[in-house]
């Protein structure tokens, strides 16, 4: 038998359909289910919208942990949608306050060898048990909960060996980091990103957190640890070292690509704004004022990242000019903090406290001030994303965020040692942590009779047409590369409330590329009955926000045509309806310019029976360019597509 690394081994055990071939479709078998309160409103209404009775996953979760603050009544009502919601249909609830899913996940539900669906871009960080673990649009994580497979196209499968061991002053956030600054945010489309070798050793269970969960900043379709010693030592940690089962590679498996790092060699590194791909040495940009330090989030959830910071902080005072923000991952973790004195270092030496939620990384609160430099423990720095217009987020470890903070500049921590004759604290995780569970409410036996409690703000999804055969409409916007999800659809606490509102969510669509948007897409459906858009490379980057594909659906758009799209963006436009169209030639990208007419004939047959899709594209002097385009869906996206999405689809097959 041939040996096997271990994301062979997870997709081997969960395979229904399909063969491990790169690039082609396969089916999998899903365990669990992660669903955050931004996404999941619109989730539970999918599983409202195909009837389903009760979660068919082993364990499916609801977290309230982004739309926290109540302003108005709109996410409030969400909260209590979202509460009946998963008593009715046989999901956890996580309550607000409670904590950021991704982490609360890992310590409460995750499994070494267990399959999950998020529909959170950085569900991904459960690898770092030795799960797979993907990221998804809310459809595709909707009819996992209904017990349907998983589709994606195999990934190749990177393998990427560690090496040595972390010097002082360089974390977990570094390694990412590094990969980033190798990679960049396309780096890992098409991939699941293993890491082995001896330098695993020397990395926790959430220094590996931290970096699965940027796993989706690379691009990555997921992002794939061992089961180990250490997996072991952190479930025990927990209460849970029965749910441990060791999942390693086998000697002399093999890898479809390969990279090392030497963890000796790393220096701290900064990314810069408007990218996390933007990477540097701190050392390079050091010595700019700062106006904000945030650590916490997803990124860096652990109570060592926040124990390093108090202790850095530990009888020092928080620069004049700079606001340290700290958002603790979750209500266990602030026990814990309290316990080993990090709250009380931390409090001392000036910081703010929030609650434990994703607070300023989705922009829900936090925004830095206009023209500053804010230092994030964050994800991602994309434009506009922390709710400031010009805003200069850099991304870094929580080490380099606790120096800045007493200096009041990008600061390398290493200075420390230098200037202030520090020693780099040297962090001991406790054998066993405080668990705290008395805001996980487990799902009734039966909650058939539940009734769901829609506000006013909330909206049962529409009608989806089925994609057109015909049409002529506009192009309403040429984009470039790496177009977000963030600019497609913003996040931020103005926005985030309607994400239960299709109509009013939809008018926030592509706002932070052209403002004029919303009003041409609703004048070009009634005029022309929809709209297009154009894209370069690596369309719809970022979060797994199906909004920005059932918002414009909901305008009108009918197809995107672009040199190459993101993964889950791909995915969620099949889900939707809207037909994903690539160039045959990537220099007919060039021809195209926004306020063209295009022409589609015959489309719903060239898309079933893969012909090649001739765009005819009609220019304001009356001159008509044709272009070729093509699609990859699989056979069973094209049945999707055509129905208008998988809600259509999957309530013919109820009523079959």
């Amino acid at each position: 038998m041939a040996a096997l690394n271990v994301t062979q081994k997870l997709i081997n055990e969960h395979l229904i359909e399909g063969e491990l071939i790169p690039g082609k479709e396969i089916g999998l078998k899903i365990d669990q289910a992660l669903l955050q309160d931004a996404t999941g409103t619109l989730v539970q209404l999918e599983l409202e919208a195909m009837g389903l009775d009760k979660a068919k996953t082993e364990v499916a979760v609801q977290y309230v942990d982004h739309n926290l603050l109540q302003t108005d009544f709109k996410n409030a009502d969400d909260h209590l949608f979202l509460k009946t919601a998963a008593q009715r249909f046989g999901l956890w609830y996580s309550r607000p306050g409670n904590g950021v899913s991704h982490p609360v996940h890992m310590e409460r539900f995750g499994k070494p060898g267990k399959t999950l669906v998020g529909s959170d871009s950085h569900s991904c960080a459960a690898g770092s048990l030795g799960m797979l673990a993907i990221g998804t649009g809310g459809l595709d994580v909707a009819s996992a909960i209904a017990g349907q497979p998983y589709y994606v196209k195999m990934p190749k499968v990177m393998g990427v060996k560690l090496t040595g061991k972390l010097p002082d002053w360089v974390s977990a956030k570094d390694i990412i980091l590094e990969m980033l600054r190798r990679h960049d945010v396309k780096g890992g489309v098409g991939k699941i990103i293993e890491y082995y070798g001896d330098g695993l050793k020397h990395l926790s269970a959430m220094d590996r957190h931290v970096i699965a969960n940027m796993g989706a900043e690379l691009g990555a379709t997921t992002t794939v640890f061992p089961s180990d010693e250490e997996t072991k030592r952190f479930l025990k940690s927990q209460t849970r070292e029965e749910d441990w089962r060791e999942m390693i590679a086998d000697e002399g498996c093999e890898y479809d690509l390969h990279d090392e790092i030497i963890l000796d060699d790393l220096v701290p590194l900064i990314a810069l704004p408007t990218s996390p791909g933007n990477v540097v040495p701190v050392s390079e940009v050091a010595g700019k004022k700062i106006s904000q330090c945030v650590i916490g989030s997803s990124a860096n959830p652990g109570l060592r990242d926040f124990w390093i910071a108090g202790a850095i902080l530990k009888g020092q005072a928080v620069h004049p000019e700079v606001s340290l923000d700290i958002n603790p991952t979750s209500r266990q973790i602030i026990q814990n903090m309290i316990e080993n004195k990090t709250f009380a270092n931390l409090i001392t030496a000036g910081a703010r406290f929030h609650q434990s939620g994703c607070m300023g990384c989705i922009g829900m609160g936090q925004a830095p001030a206009s023209g500053t430099i804010s230092l994030r423990t964050m994800p991602r720095n994309f434009p506009d994303r922390s709710g400031t217009k010009d805003d200069q987020v850099h991304l870094c470890s929580p080490e380099t965020a606790a120096a800045s903070a007493i200096t009041g500049e990008i600061t390398d921590p290493r200075d420390l040692e230098k200037k202030m004759n520090m020693k780099y604290p040297k962090y001991k995780s406790p054998e066993m942590h405080i668990i705290k569970t008395d805001m996980l409410l487990a799902p009734p036996e039966d909650g058939t009779k539940v009734e769901l409690k829609k506000g006013p703000n909330i909206k049962s999804l529409p009608h989806i047409e089925e994609l057109k055969d015909t049409a002529e409409v506009p192009v309403l916007l040429k984009m470039g590369d790496n177009i977000s999800t963030d600019e497609i659809l913003k996040a931020g606490a103005e926005v985030l409330p309607f994400r239960s509102n299709l109509p009013e969510i939809s008018k926030y669509a592509f706002t932070v590329i052209d403002e004029t948007f919303y009003d041409r897409a609703m004048e070009s459906k009634q005029q022309y009955g929809g709209h297009i858009v154009v894209a370069a490379d690596n369309y719809a980057q970022g979060s797994s926000r199906e909004h920005a594909a059932i918002a414009p659906k909901y305008l009108g758009q009918i197809a995107v045509l672009a040199k190459s799209y993101a993964r889950i963006a791909w995915q969620n436009l099949v889900n939707f309806g809207i037909l994903p169209l690539e160039f045959e030639n990537n220099e007919d990208y060039e021809k195209i310019d926004q306020a063209d007419m295009v022409k589609f004939k015959n489309l719903r047959e060239d898309v079933k029976q893969r012909n090649p899709i001739t765009v005819i594209f009609k220019k304001k002097n009356g001159e008509e360019v044709a272009i070729k385009t093509k699609h990859s869906m699989s056979d069973r996206q094209i049945r999707v597509l055509l129905k208008g999405g998988i809600i259509n689809d999957f309530k013919e097959k109820l009523t079959d």
